[in-house]
């Protein structure tokens, strides 16, 4: 499978708990960081999820 690069790009701050939990379950947990996972449906429905919070970086 391919693999993307997801970048947090927002605040964390004020957003429901789910969203946050969302975020962890991705290996999101400052500002900037980036991850790299491979393109699998569950991935990107959680990229879906918080897409206001993450950029996909190429």
């Amino acid at each position: 499978m391919a693999t993307i690069k997801i970048k947090q790009v927002k605040s964390r701050i004020k957003c429901p708990a789910i969203q946050k939990r969302t975020l962890d379950g991705l290996g999101l947990r400052k500002l900037n960081k980036i991850v790299e996972h491979e393109a699998t449906p569950q991935i990107l429905g959680m990229v879906a999820k918080v897409s206001h919070l993450v950029s996909v970086v190429e």
